[in-house]
């Protein structure tokens, strides 16, 4: 996590934007007048600063630029996401368990078992051959809810509304992303940088497109971080003025306030509740972030010069931050067991009702459907660590930063010169490969924030690193498990973080010396003009335009993406 405030160089370095409110002067173009005997000053900044600056000149230009930044790049996003979403109108890969479990989540109250071949009828149109008996699911059912929202709405007859409200999660996030990058610096221009990523890069476009659960674990808990971001600030602002008004009063602070106006506290309890209630993955980033919480009021408290601030903000504020943050969290996430708890069909609903089966002894007193529904999260857990068969895209955890195997998730092919493609032989592809350019550069970034927190403690890092540590690092204790490369889009808004916090080193600042400035915008620039074009490359084999067979094999640029 680290204190708050770095080295003096690595605040020399940070990307402001030119007219941002956080700015120095605006800097001119021309070269400065200099006499022989006065000492030689460097022009510092571009004709691009400038222009800029005075482009920002007034409050309304600032302001239309601090919102429309993020908005264009979400619309972008949401073209990206949204365009031709229908295609192909079949289920896919796990679309398999979730669509049909929204469906009948929808009917029944809880997911019920299908017949044979009903993938296929399902995509006709033929969406009501459910049947009645439950069928047995391993994670909670807020994911498939909202997953049923567009089908709630429009029915299931197209594959764009059971996708739809995917999409719109993958969307939205973008925005978000921006959000939370603003937070961690005072720039626009790094915020839209940022968002601009991750809605141009291959693996979150690919899962916005289809219907899985993974996509609203990465818009929760990025929710989440976000609220926690804003806590920070406004918690540190309530503790000054606390503290100020215990000492104007002649009290000692000694431990400091407990502060119960954290509003954003339980906001972010809700959001990170409502992670575990998609995927149980969401307690890594409930557990992280509570943790942040009493570490970033304990260094508050210290800066402030409390006296036992550490004692404060663990035994004091600690209990009223558990208060805020763990109950809430709880509640969602047993809210989105609803319709399992009200209605009597669900798997395991009446294992309790069995005397043989109910608790005997301290429990006794649990309701017996709660009983049920604590059997039903072992036999889940069990299974999950049960998990071991191989799959032809199934991709180490160790590997994920890299993007060694990427998950395959739809192929068709045409013989007959009917495909689309200009050929005789088309090939449509969905795989979840993220634009190697974006990829691999927010690896190495995410490796040189870790240095970079050693030498400098910057907060802004060790907050990046905490969220993609949550997202990331437990899957390392599951090596032997089968799991898949499209479980990173869970952690990658912070890698897209990474990489905007190096692009911001590389700009600089505009007030840097001419050259440097130069140098840094020219070597951002081209970075992201190739960006631009890796990713109108890769954009079919992302979205199953049909292709020729020679065209979808110049995309593996590695032997194990050729799945």
């Amino acid at each position: 996590m680290g204190v708050e405030t770095g080295a003096a160089d690595a605040r020399a370095t940070q990307a402001r934007e030119p007219g941002d409110a956080a700015s120095d002067d605006p800097v001119t173009a021309d070269e400065p007048e200099h006499s022989d005997d006065e000492p030689f000053v460097e022009a510092c900044g571009t004709r691009l600063d400038a222009w800029w600056a005075r482009m920002l000149s007034t409050p309304r230009r600032q302001q239309l630029w601090y919102w429309g930044g993020p908005l264009l790049v979400t619309v972008l996003a949401a073209v990206l996401r949204f365009w031709n979403l229908g295609h192909p109108q079949a289920i896919i890969f796990d679309e398999t368990y979730y669509v049909k479990d929204a469906w009948t989540l929808l009917h029944h109250g809880y997911e019920s078992t299908w017949p044979e071949g009903a993938d296929e009828d399902f995509a006709r149109g033929d969406t009501d051959i459910f049947l009645d008996e439950p069928n047995y699911v391993v994670h909670p059912p807020l994911g498939k809810w909202v997953i049923a929202l567009g089908m709630a709405a429009f029915g299931a007859d197209s594959a764009f509304w059971w996708r739809a409200s995917t999409a719109l999660a993958g969307t939205a996030a973008v925005f978000v992303l921006a959000l939370v990058a603003r937070r961690l610096w005072p720039s626009t221009i790094v915020a839209v940088i940022a968002a601009f990523l991750f809605a141009v890069d291959g693996n979150a476009i690919v899962m916005s497109r289809v219907a899985l659960l993974d996509n609203w674990v990465m818009l929760f808990a990025l929710l989440g971080f976000w609220f926690v971001l804003i806590d920070r600030d406004r918690s540190k602002q309530e503790l000054e003025r606390r503290l100020a008004l215990a000492r104007a009063d002649g009290r000692d602070p000694h431990y400091g306030p407990a502060i119960w106006a954290r509003p954003w506290v339980f906001a972010a309890g809700a959001a990170f509740g409502a992670t575990c209630a998609v995927k149980w993955s969401g307690l890594w980033f409930l557990a992280a972030f509570g943790v942040y919480l009493i570490i970033v009021d304990a260094l508050a408290r210290r800066r402030a010069g409390v006296p036992f601030w550490l004692t404060g903000a663990v035994l004091k504020q600690g209990p009223v931050t558990f208060l805020l943050y763990v109950p809430v969290a709880a509640i969602v996430y047993l809210a989105s067991w609803t319709g399992w708890l009200v209605t009597d069909g669900g798997y395991y609903r009446h294992w309790a009702d069995d005397l043989q089966n109910r608790a005997t002894g301290f429990f006794s007193w649990v309701p017996p459907v709660f009983q049920s529904l604590w059997h039903y999260h072992q036999s889940a857990y069990t299974y999950h660590l049960g998990v071991h068969a191989d799959h032809p895209s199934q991709s180490s955890p160790l590997t994920w930063l890299f993007m060694f195997k990427p998950t395959n998730m739809y192929f068709a092919d045409t013989k007959d010169g009917s495909g689309g493609c200009g050929a005789d032989t088309c090939w449509s592809s969905i795989i979840g490969i993220g634009n190697p350019l974006i990829w691999w550069a927010a690896a190495l970034a995410c490796f040189y924030l870790v240095y970079r927190l050693v030498r400098y403690r910057e907060w802004q890092v060790g907050a990046i690193l905490l969220g993609l540590a949550a997202g990331y690092l437990p899957w390392l204790m599951y090596l032997d498990r089968t799991v898949f490369q499209f479980y990173s889009i869970a952690f990658q808004p912070y890698t897209m973080l990474a990489l905007a916090a190096v692009i911001a080193l590389i700009l600089g600042r505009r007030d840097d010396v001419r050259w440097r400035r130069e140098r840094g915008i020219a070597t951002v620039a081209i970075f992201l003009g190739f960006v631009v074009l890796v990713s109108a490359f890769y954009y079919p084999i992302w979205t199953a335009v049909p292709v020729t067979p020679e065209f979808r094999q110049l995309h593996f640029w590695a032997p194990s993406w050729a799945t």
